[in-house]
């Protein structure tokens, strides 16, 4: 089975990779080389790299569910979201502030920093929002969560048919885990300044 969260960055992205991974998944977060694939219109790397993993969280995943939807048919896909526009926002301006510009924002909202655009970034988060529950209306493999609402094992488990871990559920990444999260940031940009350098 493979899985994807296609939910877009700073809606708890992170819990859900850690939360397939404890589960046994084989799995791939983002990856700036594959965003810049799909920007360009190339989908052959990616495939590649779905092909070889069993779950997928964070961009570029977000950006091709169709497609991932018609290449693997068996395939579940999740959606995570916050409990309004305005913490979604306000996450993800504080994540901007840490990084700094990125090319990962450039490419998907089409401004590496999100202030000043705040208005254009939240059409676009409700626009995937509505766009991916449309395409996947009356359907069964598409499990749409808030994990400020409910971070509970149960419903991922029962969704993907797997028993619920003997273990507290993950806050990968939530707002007390400032150190956590600047280490997953510095990460980030070391992985984009690297990518960057390979491509120059």
């Amino acid at each position: 089975m493979k899985v994807f969260g296609i939910g877009m960055n700073k809606t708890g992205t992170t819990t859900l990779g850690e939360c397939l991974s404890r589960l046994g998944f084989q799995h791939h977060s983002f990856d700036l080389e594959l965003t810049r694939a799909v920007d360009e219109g190339n989908l052959t790397p990616v495939f590649q790299v779905a092909d070889e993993y069993d779950s997928f969280e964070d961009w570029p995943w977000p950006l091709i569910y169709e497609e991932l939807d018609a290449r693997y048919p068996d395939a579940k896909f999740i959606l995570t979201t916050r409990k309004d526009n305005a913490t979604w926002i306000d996450s993800l301006k504080r994540h901007a502030d840490r990084t700094g510009p990125t090319e990962f924002r450039k490419i998907v909202y089409g401004h590496a920093m999100p202030h000043g655009h705040e208005e254009e970034h939240i059409r676009c988060y409700e626009q995937h929002n509505a766009n991916v529950r449309a395409h996947f209306d009356n359907r069964d493999d598409l499990l749409e969560v808030c994990w400020e609402e409910r971070a509970e094992w149960e419903p991922i488990c029962e969704f993907l048919k797997r028993p619920v871990p003997n273990a507290p559920f993950p806050h990968a990444n939530e707002s007390p885990g400032v150190v956590y999260a600047t280490l997953r940031d510095v990460k980030n940009q070391i992985v984009e300044a690297l990518t960057t350098n390979r491509k120059e």
